[in-house]
């Protein structure tokens, strides 16, 4: 049948990173890994929710977590935020291109010769007879 628009999931890394919350979790956690405890006290959140946002990240591999003890310790997924920065890079080398060519296509505006002036010339009206 023709295109058909894939809906957009929790698990998709961009619609996890549209959240301004889960991007704070990912700002802190690029400091060093932490457990969610340390990420509830720093960012001032709840538990549930903070485990409910890691649990987003997590599902769209922008973190992974390890059990340290009775501890769950997370940390950036490099391959996670790569996949980011491979697609936003994309689009850098695109529009660089773009720009050289049309820089490149673009011819400089002419000047004035030296002897021109900036004034307009008024068309010469005839003298009025009465």
């Amino acid at each position: 049948m023709g295109f058909m628009a894939r809906a957009a999931t929790t698990s998709d890394a961009f619609n996890a990173v549209a959240e301004p919350r889960r991007r704070e979790i990912l700002n802190y956690l690029a400091l060093q890994e932490r457990p969610v405890g340390e990420i509830v006290d720093a960012l001032e959140m709840e538990q549930p929710s903070v485990s409910k946002h890691l649990r987003v990240l997590k599902d769209a591999g922008l973190v992974f977590d390890q059990q340290i003890g009775n501890s769950r310790i997370y940390q950036l997924n490099p391959d996670g935020i790569e996949s980011l920065r491979d697609y936003f890079d994309r689009f850098w080398v695109d529009a660089l291109e773009s720009f050289k060519a049309f820089a490149e296509n673009t011819k400089p505006k002419k000047t004035n010769p030296q002897h021109a002036t900036n004034k307009a010339k008024r068309p010469q009206s005839s003298p009025r007879k009465r």
